[in-house]
């Protein structure tokens, strides 16, 4: 009896604490869910701590809590417009740390803002604690830099390495039995070579330079020097704080607490507005996000056939029948005016993208028309350029990169891994391919003819469609195509996209043809917020050994374990794909 009841007030005390603790956090929600008052003369200070992200609303339990978290690169667009229109922010503070990502296009999309924010005549000052080349990449958009005493500005040019694990796979006993269409499909290299083909470091050097001169032309424009100078200074980089001072890359060496009189701004314990309070600020209350309906649908991710998901080693995964499923609610809704897919994927399954594709059209080509434009990020390559082919009009920042109009396919024999360890496998199978896929062997010449058959089915299929989405000639795409990829300024220039700049510029292109071109629009997001619910539901569902590794590991490793997982993990035996290259470092 003594034992029932002592088992009973153990369940009573942990029902208890459960609903003290989901009390607890729902009135932490309540709390910083209301807004708050911005005095006015503030100066908002915008705090990018760590590379953005990609997506729509703020995801996970990190958006009902106060807690730091990876903003995405349209939450800080957001509070940039905000601050641009609102009476109550007389300037801005951007204030840049571990800018790790290789690519440029996110970081481009938050320069045009800042650019953008300065037009209504309010300073914006940058204050760079660390001087790495990215956050100063992204402090040329400023008026003011002000670098801290003991930081070095690392600005040095532009270097980027891939990954070859080729003898890797050769000291475990694997083989990787590849097959490419295209003289640039690098994809699979980076597990046959042990190093750059000539092809693939023409390619490799063409992207590294076009991505130097971008820096050089962003330097040269915010601080008013020529690019010949710039190319010179790159050279004697990097600068310890005083002589980026001499040398006119900064316009004085400063500590945090000194800004407020060298920058000439308020920022005084009354006046100083952070981020994660603007946050709470929403648009309609400053006359943004009002009007006229147009949707934002994210296609962010590796593609693969399924639902959408997320792989600790590789990030984000994009499931084509996730992405379906708001496709065809967006053809659908009456109330929507317009659609931007924004894109920041390297492809994956070619049967996912060509579905994906096939829905885009449909969506594309229903009555009434809704105006239909793509917005490309960091990268919108292989299957990513696949999906943006659907769209009458294709918009991308300089640094994007996209094209890789090729395929590659093919297995990596293991077998030999597990006789390393005393293991063997052995099959049985009727037919005279139905082993092809064999973990144990290499391909047999049929077996070659049908993987390469198929892989040149598809990228013809491939080139056909950009010619008739981009009007050129077949010929004309397969000089462009041939897997190469390109930077955004690069594709512009060959027609494969239409424009540069970010999501605002596709966003107006849309406006433009709805016809609704002075009006303000709501931006409804796809995939949408999830509920507090929906949150709670979801954010313990527990975790694997891949998880607990990742979390182990820097940026660096988790894209060299994702390079060598990604075949094995995310797509199966023999799938072909329309991908670039996994393993790009800067």
């Amino acid at each position: 009896m003594a034992v029932r009841r002592g088992v009973g007030l153990v369940i009573v005390l942990v029902i208890f604490a459960g609903i003290v603790s989901f009390g607890g956090m729902l009135a932490i929600w309540l709390m910083v869910g209301s807004e708050p008052s911005v005095p006015s003369r503030s100066t908002l200070v915008l705090r990018i701590d760590g590379d953005p992200v990609e997506g729509g609303p703020e995801g996970g339990l990190a958006q009902f809590l106060p807690v730091k978290r990876a903003r995405s690169v349209r939450a800080l667009v957001e509070n940039i417009r905000k601050a641009k229109v609102d009476r109550r922010v007389a300037a801005m503070v951007v204030r840049p740390t571990a800018l790790q990502s290789p690519y440029l296009a996110k970081v481009q999309e938050l320069r045009d803002a800042i650019l953008d924010f300065r037009r209504s005549g309010k300073p914006a000052i940058a204050y760079l604690e660390d001087g790495g080349q990215s956050e100063y990449y992204l402090a040329t958009a400023c008026d003011r830099i002000f670098l801290a005493p003991s930081s070095p500005l690392q600005l040095t040019g532009m270097a980027s390495y891939e990954l070859f694990l080729r003898g890797t796979l050769d000291n475990i006993g694997a083989y990787p039995d590849m097959l490419h269409i295209g003289a640039y499909k690098t994809a699979p290299n980076q597990l046959t070579e042990k190093g750059f083909t000539p092809a693939h470091r023409e390619m490799a050097q063409s992207l590294n330079l076009d991505s130097y001169e971008q820096l050089v032309k962003a330097v040269a424009d915010g601080r008013k020097k020529s690019e010949e100078d710039v190319r010179a200074l790159l050279d004697e980089g990097p600068f310890l704080a005083e002589d980026a001072l001499r040398a006119g890359l900064i316009d004085d060496v400063a500590y945090e607490d000194q800004l407020a009189d060298k920058g000439r701004i308020p920022l005084g314990k009354g006046t100083r507005l952070e981020i994660d309070d603007y946050d709470r600020v929403s648009s309609t209350s400053v006359g943004l996000g009002r009007g006229p309906r147009i949707a934002v649908i994210y296609a962010s991710g590796t593609i693969v056939s399924g639902r959408s998901g997320y792989d600790p080693m590789n990030g984000a995964v994009l499931g084509s029948d996730t992405l379906i499923e708001y496709i065809r609610e967006v053809r659908e809704a009456n109330d929507i005016k317009g659609v931007v897919l924004r894109v920041d994927s390297p492809g994956g399954s070619a049967v996912a993208s060509d579905a994906l594709w096939r829905e885009l059209v449909l969506m594309r080509d229903a009555k009434p028309e809704k105006p239909f434009v793509v917005s490309m990020s960091d990268f919108a390559a292989s299957g990513g350029y696949y999906l943006a082919m659907a769209a009458p009009q294709i918009v991308a920042e300089p640094g994007t990169l996209t094209g890789s109009i090729g395929i590659f396919g093919g297995k990596v024999v293991t077998g030999g891994v597990f006789e390393k360890f005393g293991a063997s496998i052995d099959g049985v199978s009727q037919g005279k391919h139905a082993d092809m896929n064999s973990p144990t062997r290499r391909y047999s010449e049929s077996e070659r003819a049908k993987v390469g058959e198929q892989l040149q089915a598809f990228y013809d299929q491939f080139v056909e469609r950009v010619a008739a989405s981009r009007h050129m000639t077949p010929e004309r795409v397969d000089a462009l195509a041939q897997g190469r990829v390109w930077t955004g300024r690069q594709a512009k220039q060959n027609g494969l996209v239409d424009a540069l700049g970010g999501l605002e510029r596709a966003v107006a292109l849309v406006k433009q043809k709805a016809k609704i071109a002075d009006s303000e629009v709501e931006l409804v997001v796809y995939p949408p917020r999830k509920s507090f619910y929906e949150v709670l539901s979801s954010q313990w569902g527990g975790s694997d050994e891949r998880m607990r590794l990742a979390a182990l590991l820097g940026m660096t490793e988790r894209r060299a374990v994702g390079l060598a997982t990604a075949p094995i993990t995310l797509f199966k035996k023999g799938e072909a794909l329309a991908l670039m290259p996994f393993g790009f470092l800067r």
